[in-house]
């Protein structure tokens, strides 16, 4: 998968020029690509980090971007949830998965009629009820973790899902389903076209991954 089938997307969606993205934010986004799991460089990060708070980033900020790119991990549960709901036999033919009285009442806690995972249900067809149906105690946990950095709320949520749909496209990560979630949601949050293409370049020129000694 190419960095261009990216571009197409971003070239396709309809959103006007709208503002370039604020130093501050370009220093946050940089940041985040530079800690995520795929890269994981310290140089390039402490670099960022001295960046961000040079620009008036707080601390809090900046755990809050660390925090959004440690839920990468996640991932591994999107990709193979439905592989072994199908392989173990746990899900019926056609692909549905019958909950027990009590992990519908946990569905319903959790995902209920919300339309941001009814969206990640149409990117990802049968994730969360396939990690609800292996693993309760796994399924709420995701909740719990993915939510951190959208809770403190230190940084703007169009920041965070313009990083978030950057980090989809790394060379190392290249994740389409959350980039069409996360491209989609940042252009509900007002993000133009000079934004998004501002971090789909950052996202192709990700600090290489070398090893952290």
């Amino acid at each position: 998968m190419e960095i261009e089938e990216f571009s197409a997307l971003v070239a396709a969606a309809d959103v006007s020029d709208g503002e370039a993205l604020p130093a501050i934010d370009r220093a946050l986004v940089q940041l985040g690509l530079a800690c995520a799991l795929p890269s994981l460089n310290k140089a390039a990060s402490g670099r960022a980090i001295t960046e961000a708070l040079a620009l008036g980033a707080t601390a809090q900020q900046i755990q809050e971007i660390v925090s959004l790119m440690a839920g990468l991990g996640v991932h591994s549960l999107m990709l193979t949830s439905s592989l072994i709901t199908t392989e173990a036999g746990l899900s019926e033919s056609d692909g549905t998965i019958a909950f027990t009285a009590d992990e519908q009442k946990i569905w319903d806690a959790r995902v209920g009629s919300d339309p941001f995972w009814n969206r990640m249900e149409d990117e990802l067809p049968g994730f969360l009820r396939s990690m609800l149906k292996l693993s309760p105690a796994q399924f709420e946990a995701f909740f719990d973790f993915c939510a951190v950095p959208w809770k403190t709320r230190t940084v703007s949520a169009r920041t965070k899902e313009l990083l978030a749909m950057a980090s989809d496209a790394m060379p190392s990560h290249r994740f389409m389903p959350g980039f069409r979630l996360h491209l989609a949601s940042a252009i509900k949050l007002g993000a133009g076209r000079r934004a998004l293409d501002d971090c789909l370049q950052m996202a192709a020129h990700t600090p290489a991954h070398v090893g952290v000694a």
